[in-house]
C-alpha cells in the first residue's frame, strides 16, 4: 500500500535561532558579568566562592559552590536584600537553577529597586 506524501505528517525541524531551554551548567558567569557591569564589588575566595555587594551596600549575592553550610541547605546562590523602606529578605537558588535564571531575577530586582 502506498501513501500520498500529502497525507504524511510534516517533519518539523527547529530553526538555528530557536531559543533553547536553559539548563544548569554550574557556571556563575551570567550573574557575575551582570553584577560587575552594574558596579557591584565582586570578591572571590580561595575556596572558589564568590561574594558581591551592591554599590549602596544594602544587597548581597553569594555564589557558594564550595560552602558546606550551603550544601546542607541544597543551595548554591544566596541573595540578601535590605530595602531602605522595608524588611530585609532572602532568596536562595539550588544547584540546578540556571545561572541565566538567577541573572534574570537579579536584573528584575535591580530594575525595580526604587519601588
Amino acid at each position: 500500500m502506498s501513501t500520498s506524501a500529502a497525507l504524511l505528517p510534516a517533519v518539523v525541524r527547529p530553526e538555528a535561532n530557536t531559543p533553547h531551554w536553559l539548563s544548569s551548567d554550574h557556571c556563575a558567569g551570567p550573574v557575575l558579568d551582570l553584577l560587575g557591569d552594574l558596579g557591584w564589588a565582586v570578591v572571590d575566595t580561595p575556596e572558589a566562592n564568590v561574594h558581591a555587594i551592591s554599590p549602596d551596600g544594602r544587597d548581597y549575592v553569594g555564589w557558594l559552590p564550595e560552602d558546606p553550610a550551603a550544601w546542607k541547605r541544597d543551595i548554591v546562590w544566596h541573595v540578601r536584600v535590605r530595602p531602605a523602606d522595608g524588611d530585609a529578605w532572602v532568596q536562595e537558588f539550588g544547584l540546578y537553577t540556571p545561572s541565566e535564571a538567577v541573572a534574570g531575577f537579579l536584573a528584575a530586582l535591580v530594575t525595580h529597586h526604587s519601588c
